[in-house]
């Protein structure tokens, strides 16, 4: 999958003689030695790539630096230091008249606050960015209506923002960004002022809406359980720095440093966690045709443990041509789970030991 966005050592300084402070912090400097001088270091040497058709999540806890660098991906904050570069062209190269027009009709932007007109209707509201761009009246109103369609507000295009709930009106803002069909989204914390069923159910939305249209996504969230559940990659930051990018599952099999660890402790492994990520591949000898139930690589670990409830062995794992690829003991699925958790019931310790072609 080719990249559609690279970040290249990108760092942000607010304060006095941001360049002199990028060199101490390339020469080892942290945060605070540059605060004592009067000067923030917002983000520092961040490096990434985001693949066509990828939701790519930048969690982090506040202060970390997760907006800044979102601003610096299109244009609205310029890099101290670094490149970004969108389709391989580097925007830290452009003008503000060519950033304005990349903006507009390349890359959207979805706010955490919603940021409707209230004296526009659904419809204009959608449509605000295909204004901007030029685009005739009615043909902007038939794509706005799409995209709210798309979004579950058919019906909803000649009302008021302030006639729609929270959901809906953030729904009206992810139709905006989908409208223009920009090649990039942006999402800052767009769902975190939303309760939590509404939040789950915008997470829903988007999930389902990727599916068809494939966008390249950066989602910006200060919550492990939605980076979780929307990422395809994973980057966390901490104090400005990215310390780590990977799968969900890479993050929670190998946690790079004990600040992820620490952080993953909480997650609900068990929606996140595949087959593939906890079978035993070292299997061996002929598997055994015993007409047993079996998974899919891509079984989640709720439905390991059902079907290991089923079985007085170990769970075979098997590819589109039924060989097989892996097993999963149920002592495995309670180790995965984490002792201090508690497994759930259908995966209490027992099971036996099969062989099986590798």
């Amino acid at each position: 999958m080719s990249s559609k966005l690279e970040a290249d050592h990108l760092f942000k300084v607010f304060g006095g003689r941001p360049e002199q402070a990028v060199e101490r912090l390339r020469r080892g400097a942290d945060r605070e030695d540059l605060r004592a001088d009067g000067t923030t270091a917002a983000v520092i040497d961040a490096s990434f790539d985001v693949r066509a058709g990828e939701i790519f999540v930048v969690m982090g806890l506040s202060g970390s630096g997760k907006s800044t660098l979102l601003r610096m991906l299109n244009g609205l904050l310029a890099p101290t230091a670094g490149h970004v570069r969108f389709d391989g062209e580097d925007l830290t190269a452009l003008g503000d008249r060519e950033l304005r027009a990349l903006r507009s009709k390349k890359i959207s932007m979805v706010f955490q606050h919603f940021a409707l007109f209230p004296h526009r209707s659904v419809r204009d509201n959608a449509a605000y960015g295909l204004e901007v761009q030029g685009v005739p009246r009615a043909e902007r109103e038939r794509r706005a209506d799409e995209a709210l369609a798309l979004c579950g507000l058919a019906g909803w295009e000649d009302s008021w923002p302030d006639e729609l709930s929270g959901g809906m009106q953030q729904r009206v803002g992810l139709a905006r960004a989908l409208a223009t069909d920009a090649d990039l989204l942006l999402m800052d914390e767009s769902f975190s002022a939303l309760d939590p069923l509404i939040r789950r159910d915008m997470q829903d939305q988007l999930l389902e809406l990727q599916k068809t249209l494939k966008k390249t996504i950066v989602f910006i969230t200060h919550d492990l359980n939605e980076a979780m559940r929307l990422g395809d990659r994973i980057a966390v930051m901490r104090d400005g720095r990215v310390v780590q990018t990977g799968t969900a599952e890479d993050i929670l099999l190998r946690p790079a440093n004990d600040y992820v660890a620490s952080f993953i402790q909480d997650v609900d492994r068990s929606r996140v966690l595949t087959a593939a990520a906890v079978m035993d591949t070292d299997v061996r000898g002929d598997e055994a045709d015993c007409g047993c139930e079996t998974a899919t690589p891509d079984a989640s670990f709720t439905e390991l443990c059902a079907i290991s409830a089923r079985l007085s062995h170990p769970v075979a794992v098997v590819d589109a041509g039924r060989d097989l690829v892996g097993v999963v003991a149920r002592q495995r699925l309670v180790a995965f789970l984490g002792d201090e958790r508690g497994a759930p019931t259908p995966c209490a310790d027992g099971g036996g030991k099969v062989t099986a072609r590798a």
